[in-house]
């Protein structure tokens, strides 16, 4: 497996090729009937979980809510609120969400792990664990317009979707913190993403396990998408016309833009010593073939 990518970036990463036996026969004609029956009806009853880490978007979140219950094969729109100062548990939970909420505020990796736990308690256990859409609680009415990153992981063609969103209307920023998880993703993994920040993805629950715990704050996503390629899991960047709250050139946008970069670095630079030690062990350590094995 490894990445996939819209403009036809060579995958990397591990690869699976399966060998068949010539000598062994093929299968039947029913069993692949069957197992071709098996797998569409594995599909329709495949389903997505919206998840939603908010924090104070009680202005934002119903016509958030309303959007994303739209979206095809979703039928749990999750909205975690982390630590609002605002009612915006009140408003999710009229707009149709189911409302989990932290006391205090608690970051959007934290966000995204009581999420998906949530989710996985309301999974039956006679149907397959949903797969997580996490989109952001400012996208109002585009929410629904997530809906193009579920197919390729209902099909399989991907673990991990993302979207790539139209360049944002009053965007302050300089690209830099941009350029620098760009560049530290590729350097880690041998592919270049586009927009390696965004927080609209989604991805199977063996996909999220694997990734977590999930960096802290905001390093969470370039640190999900490193390690999900080391481990090998296939991603998706998918265009989607979303519209969400960029931030500004003001104090408070510089200030966002300086602690999402603090975090990105904090992120790439734990996961870099982390193959330093593992190469350190392997070297060191090396795995002894034993006598009779």
């Amino acid at each position: 497996m490894g990445p996939v990518t819209s403009t036809g970036s060579e995958a990397v990463g591990r690869v699976a090729h399966a060998t068949p036996d010539a000598a062994a026969p093929g299968p039947s004609a029913a069993t692949v009937e069957r197992a071709a029956r098996a797998a569409r009806g594995h599909k329709q009853r495949q389903r997505v979980a919206v998840i939603i880490p908010a924090k104070d978007e009680s202005r934002r979140i119903a016509a958030t809510v309303r959007s994303a219950r739209a979206i095809p094969h979703v039928d749990l729109v999750l909205v975690v609120d982390d630590g609002s100062e605002d009612n915006t548990q009140h408003v999710a939970r009229e707009a149709g969400a189911v409302v989990v909420r932290h006391s205090h505020n608690r970051g959007k990796a934290a966000a995204m792990e009581t999420g998906a736990a949530v989710v996985a308690m309301r999974d039956a256990p006679d149907r397959p664990p949903r797969h997580l859409l996490f989109i952001d609680g400012d996208l109002a009415d585009t929410a629904v317009n997530t809906a193009p990153l579920v197919p390729p992981v209902l099909e399989g063609i991907a673990d991990l979707t993302i979207a790539l969103l139209p360049p944002q209307p009053g965007a302050g920023g300089r690209g830099i913190v941009v350029g620098a998880a760009r560049r530290a993703i590729a350097s880690m993994t041998g592919w270049t993403p586009t927009q390696p920040l965004s927080g609209m993805r989604c991805l199977t629950r063996e996909a999220f396990e694997a990734a977590t715990p999930l960096a802290r704050g905001w390093g969470v996503e370039a640190g999900m998408t490193i390690d999900l390629l080391r481990l090998g899991f296939r991603v998706l960047e998918v265009p989607c016309e979303l519209r969400h709250r960029p931030s500004g050139t003001d104090l408070k946008g510089q200030l966002h833009r300086a602690a999402q970069y603090r975090d990105v670095q904090l992120a790439v630079n734990a996961r870099r010593a982390r193959a330093a030690a593992s190469n350190v062990r392997q070297t060191i350590s090396p795995r002894e073939q034993r006598p009779g094995r």
